[in-house]
């Protein structure tokens, strides 16, 4: 990714930060021992020198991602967060039909060392997220989740918890997704193996809620890329 296209992602910046809507594939932070390419806070620090990442999505999520511009403003977006005084947003495309209406899960998790976490009620760190139903589909569902804390894989494993794994969440138990699901006459040419209509874990960071140094909220949310919308699309196309 080049810099004009980072500048590209940029959805709201002012003097102490900028957000960006990260596309997925992508890491927040340089991953160990591989070369895989660019992360956001390499390609932020090109955009800006100075620049910090505040929070950290996996990977896969796209959405909301938060930059500071100076020490000071990093220390003032890292105690939001320690603080639990910002608020995040994130949209789930899971498996099943779900009516979920203020449900709060507060399960504690706990984190393996092969990259996966489970509940683990003696030994798990406190982990609590809000649960609420956009949209329902045929056999999926659209869901606004709102993390309260900041667990590794809180928002997956919590909907599992709730027997509504993310769309393409082999860890987890997600469930696969392809057009022939919802199209009875769907063909593929001959000796074409279909692919998946999104091809990751089905997570958006939507929107974030902070306050700037001045004590200013702000809420900045994140449009769907490119991949999200279109297996939205689908959805609402095939009811």
């Amino acid at each position: 990714m080049k810099k004009n296209s980072f500048a590209d992602l940029i959805i709201y910046e002012d003097q102490d930060y900028f957000l960006v809507n990260k596309p997925p594939h992508t890491a927040t932070l340089d991953e160990r021992h591989k070369d895989k390419g660019d992360s956001m806070l390499r390609l932020a620090k090109e955009y800006f020198s100075d620049a910090q990442v505040g929070h950290r999505l996996d990977k896969e999520t796209s959405g909301v991602l938060i930059f500071a511009k100076s020490p000071e403003a990093y220390r003032h977006i890292s105690m939001q967060f320690e603080h639990r005084q910002v608020s995040k947003t994130y949209h789930a495309v899971v498996g099943g039909i779900q009516h979920f209406e203020g449900i709060l899960v507060n399960l504690p998790i706990f984190p393996l060392k092969i990259g996966v976490v489970k509940i683990d009620r003696a030994e798990g760190k406190e982990a609590e997220t809000l649960f609420n139903t956009i949209d329902v589909y045929r056999a999926h569902s659209l869901v606004e989740c709102m993390p309260f804390t900041g667990r590794m894989h809180q928002i997956r494993i919590h909907l599992q918890c709730l027997k509504a794994p993310i769309v393409m969440d082999a860890l987890y138990g997600g469930p696969e997704i392809y057009l022939s699901q919802f199209k009875r006459k769907f063909k593929l040419a001959k000796d074409v193996e279909e692919q998946p209509l999104i091809q990751r874990v089905a997570l958006h960071a939507r929107a974030l809620n902070f306050a700037g140094l001045d004590g200013t909220r702000f809420t900045v949310e994140a449009p769907y890329p490119k991949d999200m919308a279109a297996l939205i699309r689908q959805l609402e196309l095939n009811r």
